[in-house]
């Protein structure tokens, strides 16, 4: 009796870890879905990399003109600096 016993707890727990167990098919759908995730995750990274790109370009250009504007204003003030220090000796 006690042999049948043993016989049948080893036999449930065979079932039990088979039962537990991934098949191949499971971890081969699981690894598609995982490389799939990956690529998704390289295409935002990607695109977020060319937005920040296009972004240091525009900051560029605007540092370009705001420091062409200020050259430009500089040079006005000298010159009303100028004509307001001719006009003080007149």
């Amino acid at each position: 009796m006690l042999r049948k016993n043993i016989k049948i707890a080893l036999t449930l727990a065979v079932i039990a870890g088979l039962a537990g167990c991934a098949t191949t098919s499971d971890v081969d759908k699981l690894r598609d879905e995982l490389r799939g995730d990956i690529n998704q995750a390289n295409q935002t990274a990607e695109s977020a990399s060319a937005t920040a790109n296009a972004a240091s370009r525009e900051a560029g250009e605007a540092k370009a003109i705001a420091e062409d504007a200020k050259a430009t204003a500089d040079e006005a003030n000298s010159k009303i600096d100028n004509m307001f220090k001719k006009s003080m000796y007149k």
